[in-house]
């Protein structure tokens, strides 16, 4: 072969090697910039881990916070007072955490459970909150009214942090506790109608007209929730069932807390059972977990006529569905939502935010923070209804107006007269009609 030829023929080869290297970095690079995105699935026993339009009472003035760049992953942290699966309140809290993830990109929440203090003795939830920090949240959510007095401490010493408090009343400069913490806001269901909508498929159901309520610790939110069941469940005897009020019985028993503590609560399991084996056919349940529709099962298959109504999370049915007439349930994603979009974005608010439902369609997932999910042993009689009761709720019915005197006869509205919200807030007392304590011993 002639030199100059072998000169070509080196060169060409020389330069097919660099035109495919060339094109095996471009493949390279090009496979590098994939998207990723992280989703952690907890364990059993996790303790911390990776997983705004509505009506309002009144709302706060804007504050500076520093926003995001698009690319920059924004982490928000949760407290949470039970277990992340408790199939109740902290389930339902745990899960408007996850809509946030799955509705902004960008977004990972982090997370701790079990925080009360017989789970976690000695700590206080303004340490767990700071474990969250570490973790590098950027705001942190506080997601019980047994956090009050932790999610104050904690705003007041990260006053660069945005807090949520869920059913907190920190923010409300109408309130009774208002505190003047620019980075702290609450928000709240009102749950008030969602209870009354358990009270009127109770009433409807009851065939010995002995309705028991569940309670948990006694206080201004779990005094007003409890009346909230009564009155509806009054309407129903009266207006739709024609009968004597006085014929109805409505007994509430508190355990204690939020859900069992052994040697510290009352036991739910027991305290359900004593309301069944005492004529009581229906257990209305205010504490966070299903012990009341779990025992009501138990009852009926051995032969009683008994049926439940849990709290919190629209998935507890499923616990005893053959008992179930239904739950109200917390569907936090949405106001969740705004909250981390306006803190991502430098745009958060002080605010106190006492949401109605979305009379439209009380179980959108998307649009209402309060619903009712209808249970299986609810009559095709009572579910209608149960229909036309959310149907004048949604017209203007307000079962807060006068008269109502409290439970020791003292007057609370005068005759005609609608309750305001703080009247309704802190409700001091029971109802005139209710039996049970109104205030902690």
């Amino acid at each position: 072969m002639p030199a100059s030829r072998s000169r070509r023929v080196l060169i060409c080869s020389a330069l097919v090697v660099v035109l495919v290297l060339m094109g095996a970095f471009a493949a390279a690079c090009g496979e590098s910039e994939e998207e990723t995105t992280t989703t952690a699935a907890p364990g059993p026993e996790s303790t911390t881990t990776s997983e705004a339009e509505a009506t309002s009472t009144t709302a706060g003035e804007t504050t500076t916070t520093a926003a995001q760049t698009p690319e920059e992953e924004y982490v928000f942290g949760m407290v949470y007072v039970g277990p992340y699966n408790d199939n109740g309140w902290s389930q339902a809290n745990y899960e408007g955490g996850l809509y946030v993830e799955e509705n902004l990109p960008g977004t990972k929440m982090v997370y701790v459970d079990k925080a009360n203090t017989s789970d976690r003795p000695g700590t206080t939830v303004e340490q767990l909150a700071e474990e969250l920090l570490a973790q590098d949240a950027k705001m942190i959510m506080f997601t019980s009214d047994d956090m009050k007095d932790g999610a104050l401490a904690f705003a007041a010493a990260h006053p660069e942090i945005p807090v949520l408090h869920t059913s907190g009343d920190g923010a409300w400069k109408e309130g009774k506790d208002f505190k003047d913490l620019p980075n702290l806001s609450n928000v709240m269901g009102k749950m008030e109608y969602g209870k009354m909508i358990a009270g009127v498929a109770a009433a409807l159901t009851t065939k010995t007209g002995k309705i028991g309520y569940l309670g948990p610790l006694i206080n201004d939110e779990t005094r007003r929730l409890a009346a909230s069941v009564y009155l509806g469940a009054k309407y129903a005897w009266t207006e739709y069932l024609g009968k004597d009020p006085a014929e109805l019985t409505f007994r509430v028993d508190w355990i204690g807390f939020w859900f069992n503590i052994p040697g510290v609560t009352s036991d739910p399991t027991q305290v359900a059972d004593n309301f069944f084996n005492q004529g009581f056919d229906v257990v209305v349940s205010g504490i966070d977990t299903t012990e009341a529709l779990v025992e009501a099962g138990k009852m009926a298959d051995a032969g009683k006529e008994t049926w439940a109504i849990p709290y919190d999370y629209v998935g507890s049915l499923s616990e005893a569905p053959q008992v179930a007439l239904g739950v109200p349930y917390f569907n936090w994603g949405p106001e969740y939502l705004k909250a981390v979009t306006a803190a991502r974005e430098g745009n958060w608010s002080t605010f106190f935010n006492w949401i109605d439902p979305d009379w439209a369609d009380i179980n959108n997932p998307d649009t209402s923070i309060v619903g009712f999910e209808k249970g299986e042993a609810l009559s095709a009689e009572a579910a209608a209804k149960v229909d036309e009761f959310i149907a004048e709720l949604a017209g203007g019915l307000n079962l807060f107006t006068g008269p109502l005197n409290l439970q020791d006869g003292t007057p609370h509205l005068a005759d005609g007269e609608v309750a305001t919200d703080q009247q309704i807030w802190y409700l001091p007392q029971l109802l005139e009609g209710m039996e049970g304590q109104s205030v902690s011993e």
